[in-house]
């Protein structure tokens, strides 16, 4: 637990994040309070004050960078669609996995917190750059078909984004799901491929 010089070695912000995370982690994202985040920031209850308005703002900035964290991870699965598309397309399916599991408070607080993104200005920008992840991935996708037969670029970023949030939602981090002959990455990967064939995204 970081003690009470953290403050003014200058990162208390950043300190209450992720003392924030760990709580949501475990106790969810509408559970923490505010008091138990400086806590285990090792501060006083009234130093987070110096920094958020209050406990959605800082709810707020954990979700923010989750985003930008999400965003940079799918662009690096990506890769600009090496060495093929689809293989880099089923990269990011992979990664989008990882980072619930391996950063579940912030994907709590991204997903599962109830905030109003479009209401942060700053919040709206992260969670939009990752979907442009998405949709520039699609698009490359889709340039093997003729333009007239390209199905818009964030449909099919809005619906493999949310495949993949039911895939981690019923059978990733012990929540209980419907049971499985295959795992959660199998499982994702084979609904992408069937989506993408059914578009004619790629060949049989």
């Amino acid at each position: 637990m970081p003690d009470r010089k953290t403050y003014h070695h200058g990162n208390l912000r950043q300190a209450l994040v992720e003392a924030t995370a760990v709580l949501i982690q475990e106790t969810g994202p509408l559970a923490f309070t505010l008091s138990e985040a400086a806590r285990r920031a090792g501060v006083s209850p009234a130093a987070p004050y110096r920094h958020f308005k209050g406990r959605d703002d800082l709810l707020e900035e954990v979700a923010r960078q989750g985003f930008v964290d999400f965003g940079e991870r799918l662009e690096r699965a990506f890769d600009n669609g090496t060495p093929r598309p689809l293989t880099a397309f089923m990269r990011m399916g992979q990664a989008y996995l990882d980072f619930a599991v391996e950063r579940p408070g912030y994907y709590m607080a991204m997903f599962e917190s109830g905030l109003s993104i479009a209401g942060n200005a700053d919040l709206l920008a992260a969670s939009e750059g990752a979907q442009r992840v998405l949709i520039d991935a699609a698009e490359i996708m889709a340039k093997r078909l003729p333009p007239e037969r390209r199905p818009p670029a964030r449909m099919v970023a809005n619906h493999i984004w949310a495949l993949s949030h039911g895939v981690v939602e019923l059978f990733l981090r012990g929540k209980p799901g419907g049971r499985s002959p295959v795992g959660p990455s199998e499982m994702l990967e084979s609904g992408a491929i069937i989506y993408l064939r059914g578009l004619g995204l790629i060949g049989e």
